[in-house]
């Protein structure tokens, strides 16, 4: 396999040899190991010696404020970390008046190469999707089918929410719990998200959810839900 000018750059980087073992991913499911056979300026070659498919993960749909965008990579790269399936800006109202958000196609392709670089240092197999900023009605019409939770402070704490929907959601059964079909989490912008925005989340199916008493940057607040889901997921055999 003939890898680019970038993953040649990278193998010059960490000091690898001619010899040395190297793991592949596409960001779709193939990994794959073997051994660099050749590095030169603008491209570097792997003999391949064996390659399989890892199964997607029961998916979990981020919807993430259009914010600050440093914040918003920071958020990316985590989301790829901890395998979000998906990755859907949503322009709240209160996104409209954030100074240097991120949107647009260069900022999409920031997200995209920090989501693979921190694909390649977690060992993942599956990249998040990244979909296109949405308002909020045209978010809610493109979740799919599956637990739906939207972060609130006046919601009841996550684990329980997530905890009783994961146990109740038909799907793949595994013994006395079911494993969803998807879990979407919706993650508000600073300053909250407006009640009739709220309502229109709640009207189609989400479940308000508080994590902890104090008042997190969307940021964190991101973060440690998508690892509380993906941590209950876990404990079920839903990964």
């Amino acid at each position: 396999m003939t890898l680019g000018e970038a993953d040649a750059h990278h193998i010059r980087v960490r000091r690898l040899d001619v010899g040395a073992r190297i793991a592949l991913v596409d960001g779709q499911g193939a990994r794959a190991h073997g051994v660099l056979v050749r590095v030169a300026t603008r491209s570097a070659c792997v003999e391949v010696e064996e390659a399989a498919h890892e199964p997607r993960p029961v998916p979990v749909h981020l919807l993430v404020p259009v914010a600050d965008k440093e914040r918003m990579l920071l958020v990316a790269e985590k989301a790829a970390e901890l395998q979000a399936a998906s990755w859907r800006p949503v322009v709240f109202r209160r996104s409209r008046s954030v100074a240097g958000r991120g949107e647009g196609p260069m900022f999409v392709r920031k997200v995209q190469a920090r989501m693979t670089a921190a694909l390649e240092q977690s060992g993942g197999a599956w990249l998040p999707v990244i979909y296109p900023d949405a308002n909020v009605e045209r978010a809610i019409s493109g979740v799919p089918d599956g637990t739906r939770i939207v972060l609130s402070p006046a919601g009841r704490p996550l684990m329980a929410v997530a905890g009783v929907a994961l146990r109740g959601e038909p799907g793949l059964s595994m013994g006395s719990v079911s494993a969803p079909l998807a879990v979407s989490v919706v993650v508000g912008p600073e300053g909250g998200i407006e009640p009739d925005e709220l309502g229109a989340f709640e009207a189609a199916g989400f479940v308000p959810a508080a994590i902890g008493r104090n008042t997190l940057r969307f940021e964190t607040a991101a973060v440690a839900a998508l690892g509380a889901v993906q941590s209950l997921l876990h404990a079920h055999g839903g990964d």
